[in-house]
């Protein structure tokens, strides 16, 4: 007789529920898709009219007798035991705060695969280097003989793997800001905090807000789990003061006496007896960048203290290219070089990316206002970065800041083509064009998936 996973009764604390799915991107679907399956009452909302909502989705709520309200608010969310939130949805806007005053729940996807779903979780946040580390913690982890998922703020929703996961499959998770403001009992077995600069502060305003939202990865995590946390940030480190799991640092910069650190030009882990594990040499990466580094050592430690063997995790990070979309060398043109960093969505990524650059540089920047400051981001551009050519709402923003500073090789056009067509002018060969836009791109396209993709289309039309 199988013996039934404890989740299989937390599943029915959802059934006959009366819930409203708040926002129906790709969490949302997902969300209200496996609430449904479990037998809840559901109910969706969406800032886009019905029109707008694909005809095969609307079929499907159709025939679950899903309520729908697309275009509009609830005029009354008294009545729902709970709001699944989805991550663009701000925990402040009226009718939610009108549902929470009346006793409802409000939580998010990733809280309710957690609650409802099977598998153990790695969870890893910070403002940069997210998406690297988690699928790099996704390969050593599958490259381990792990049953693994790699899961969340990547762009896989959770909850559409926890549903069938079983309980030893691995959910290596990424996990915005936004998903940890609305978890509860979320509890990972190995957690992470890669770095802290600002970012988002249109949505969490202080950097004390912000650093309080990265710190529920770990909220709930004991003694015997562990949160890997860099220990060159000082503002992040500080978060784990907090935290009562077993704090693991990492650091690019100094010899710890316990985590894992670069010895000889060595990622190595001291653990808690002192014994010391040597893995590849810095040079043998393929990732370029001291931010890449750090990555590596965040994801060499998460992956040894949940278990996997040291030669496993060697192998895995010599033989790792990166991701698409950060840092991604994408074509060369009569010796000019192109590299799409689409990922760099704030100004910290995006200084990153210019100092990962040999040789000179003409950026390509501008996109989607968060609140960003941009003063640290012109300042990284020195004697490398020739131009800025800018696009997008914030292109006036980073101009202006530029020219404050005396920075005045920049360049406003309306679109990506132009972009590329204008830095390809300027640049000589040897030059980088570097796509690395120190903003979100929801301004002008959906994501910076395809912000990348349009960036690379455009420079194979150069190449034409």
């Amino acid at each position: 007789m199988l013996k039934k996973s404890k989740k299989d009764d937390k599943a029915k604390s959802v059934k006959g529920k009366k819930i409203l799915v708040v926002g129906l991107g790709r969490s949302g679907i997902a969300a209200a898709k496996a609430l449904v399956g479990m037998g809840a009452k559901v109910s969706v909302q969406d800032s886009e009219s019905a029109d707008k909502v694909d005809p095969e989705l609307m079929e499907y709520l159709r025939s679950k007798k899903v309520k729908c309200f697309f275009g509009e608010e609830p005029k009354d969310t008294s009545a729902y035991d709970m709001l699944v939130l989805s991550p663009g949805v701000p925990t402040d806007l009226p009718f939610v705060k009108e549902a929470a005053e009346a006793g409802a729940e409000i939580a998010g996807e990733l809280e309710i695969a957690f609650r409802c779903g099977h598998g153990k979780y790695v969870a890893i946040t910070g403002t940069n280097g997210k998406t690297t580390t988690t699928t790099l913690v996704g390969e050593i982890f599958r490259n381990s003989g792990r049953k693994t998922e790699v899961v969340g703020n990547i762009g896989v929703a959770v909850i559409s793997k926890a549903m069938e996961a079983a309980d030893d499959t691995w959910m290596i998770t990424e996990t915005s800001s936004f998903q940890l403001e609305t978890v509860s009992t979320f509890r990972p077995v190995v957690s992470a905090i890669l770095n802290l600069t600002p970012d988002h502060m249109n949505r969490h305003h202080t950097m004390e807000n912000y650093g309080r939202v990265k710190s529920n990865v770990f909220m709930n995590q004991e003694k015997s789990d562990y949160v890997v946390i860099n220990f060159d940030d000082k503002v992040c480190f500080a978060l784990a003061r907090n935290s009562n799991a077993t704090i693991v640092p990492f650091s690019r910069l100094e010899q710890l006496k316990f985590g894992a650190y670069i010895h000889n030009d060595k990622i190595v882990i001291r653990d808690g007896d002192g014994k010391v594990t040597e893995f590849c040499g810095t040079e043998e990466l393929q990732i370029p960048g001291s931010h890449n580094l750090e990555n590596a050592l965040a994801a060499a430690a998460i992956a040894f203290f949940a278990g996997v063997e040291p030669e496993v995790i060697t192998k895995t990070l010599k033989e790792f290219k990166g991701v698409e979309h950060r840092i991604e060398p994408c074509g060369e043109v009569d010796g000019v070089k192109f590299v799409n960093d689409s990922k760099g969505t704030n100004p910290d990524a995006a200084i990153k990316a210019i100092q990962a650059i040999k040789g000179d540089v003409i950026i390509i920047a501008g996109g989607y206002d968060k609140g960003s400051k941009y003063d640290d981001f012109v300042g990284a551009f020195g004697s490398k970065v020739k131009y800025a050519v800018l696009l997008g709402k914030t292109a006036v923003k980073i101009k202006e800041t530029a020219e404050r500073m005396g920075f005045t090789h920049t360049i406003i056009v309306k679109d990506m083509e132009d972009c590329v067509n204008e830095a390809f002018r300027l640049a000589k060969p040897g030059d980088t064009v570097l796509l690395s836009p120190a903003c979100a791109s929801w301004d002008m396209y959906p994501n910076f998936e395809e912000r990348g993709k349009d960036f690379k289309a455009c420079v194979k039309k150069l190449e034409k």
